[in-house]
């Protein structure tokens, strides 16, 4: 398989082309054919014209990709190498969804011919592409699993927003379902990976190291968080203590926040459902997801709190929210947990004005009701700085301070500002 794609004998297809599919699709295009395939004709026609819907690639990406755009499953019968990269989000009981990942597999059963190999990055918990995906290629396609397809897992690692790690810079974990399917897909992930490849001894090995990096990033912010509400008690910054603890060698840098996105607030979720099927409950890691889970409403009301102090009416308080994408510099909004706080604030009838640098207002309408506004209206009885976009970092005491109505209130969640403010109500997690 690798000697034939890499002669151009054999194709690629990607299978989902948001912010994971469509590098991985491009970077293999700059040395092999490769089939981008998506179900959404809109986005495939922003491709063709060298747009990147997540806005994370520029045009320069696209320049000598040898790759067809489609929304045409047909056309992913010519292709004998298929990676899937679909979403794995979860339910309103947040509960794994795996439609789109179970969807993914009919499309590629359908046109699984013998001999072909599939591929699924998309993040699962351990046994999901055996026991959940694997039947539904066999079912589509009429073959037998190993005897007449292979498949593996490569779990992605893609940072959004983050121009140094990426995608060939990252060492990849790859794996098969047998030695020969192990050895083959990581030499195929080789043309493509600078870093390196890591040889992960079974498909469930691979699904387990994947789901367990944002698991263990999610638990440790959850105790960052804990200690945020602690500290907060005593009446000390908790930022100024992270400070402090990390000049120690072996201090593990972690902050509090908002835990939102589709990996870190997403994953654990993932492995506690597999947990639950085995008959075990997995305490810290759900005590991690509920605290974390917690956040948005806590600052919300800190934030009524604060204000209340000051002597503002809360039923005509009006707030400025900075930020609502799910981190800072993206424009992606999924499971953004900023919303928490939105919801939150209006219990008490607040109104509430978002503006974002990097969110489109058609997007955050369409997923949260919320309409954005362009510029801030008039003065606000606090403003909520909720993700520290890269224009918003340089802001002053003074700009808040003509933002603000007289002994308004800052909340800086990601403490931002904390050295920059002297005479405005401020608080930071």
């Amino acid at each position: 398989m690798y000697k034939s794609i890499l002669k151009k004998e054999k194709k690629i297809s990607v299978i989902g082309l948001g912010y994971v599919g469509l590098p991985i699709a491009l970077e293999f295009a700059k040395f092999v054919k490769v089939v981008g395939y998506d179900i959404k004709p809109e986005r495939i026609e922003l491709m063709k014209n060298k747009i990147d819907p997540s806005n994370e690639l520029d045009k320069e990406a696209f320049e000598n990709a040898d790759i067809l755009f489609t929304a045409n499953p047909e056309d992913l019968r010519e292709c004998h190498f298929h990676i899937v990269a679909v979403p794995t989000p979860i339910d309103e009981h947040k509960l794994p969804d795996l439609r789109p990942i179970l969807s993914a597999s009919k499309t590629v059963g359908k046109i699984l011919k013998k001999g072909d190999y599939v591929v699924f990055e998309s993040t699962v918990y351990p046994g999901c592409i055996e026991e959940d995906c694997v039947p539904i290629l066999e079912e589509m396609s009429g073959l037998k699993f190993k005897k007449d397809f292979k498949v593996g897992f490569s779990p992605e690692r893609i940072n959004p927003g983050d121009k140094q790690h990426t995608l060939p810079n990252i060492v990849k974990i790859t794996s098969g379902c047998d030695a020969e399917s192990a050895e083959e897909i990581a030499k195929v992930y080789e043309i493509i990976i600078k870093a390196g490849v890591h040889r992960a001894s079974s498909i469930k090995v691979a699904e387990a190291a994947k789901i367990i990096e944002n698991t263990q990033r999610d638990v440790n912010i959850a105790l960052m968080n804990e200690l945020s509400i602690i500290f907060d008690k005593i009446g000390i910054n908790t930022f100024e203590v992270l400070e402090a603890a990390k000049t120690k060698w072996n201090f593990l840098n972690f902050t509090p926040g908002l835990v939102g996105g589709h990996c870190i607030g997403v994953d654990p979720y993932y492995l506690l459902h597999k947990a639950k099927q085995l008959g075990y409950h997995a305490e810290m890691i759900d005590s991690g997801r509920s605290l974390n889970d917690s956040m948005g409403p806590y600052v919300a009301d800190k934030a009524v709190k604060l204000i209340i102090a000051n002597k503002k009416e809360i039923t005509t308080a009006k707030i400025l929210l900075m930020g609502i994408t799910f981190k800072e510099n993206v424009s992606d909004i999924r499971n953004s947990r900023v919303i928490d706080i939105i919801e939150e604030l209006q219990k008490y009838n607040i109104t509430v004005d978002v503006v974002d640098a990097f969110a489109k207002p058609k997007e955050v309408k369409h997923e949260y009701n919320v309409d954005m506004i362009k510029e801030p209206k008039g003065k606000y009885t606090a403003v909520i700085v909720a993700v520290n976009h890269k224009p918003y970092l340089n802001l002053e005491e003074k700009d808040f301070a003509n933002l603000l109505v007289d002994n308004g209130v800052l909340i800086d969640i990601k403490g931002i500002y904390r050295n920059k403010i002297k005479n405005l109500t401020y608080w930071s997690l």
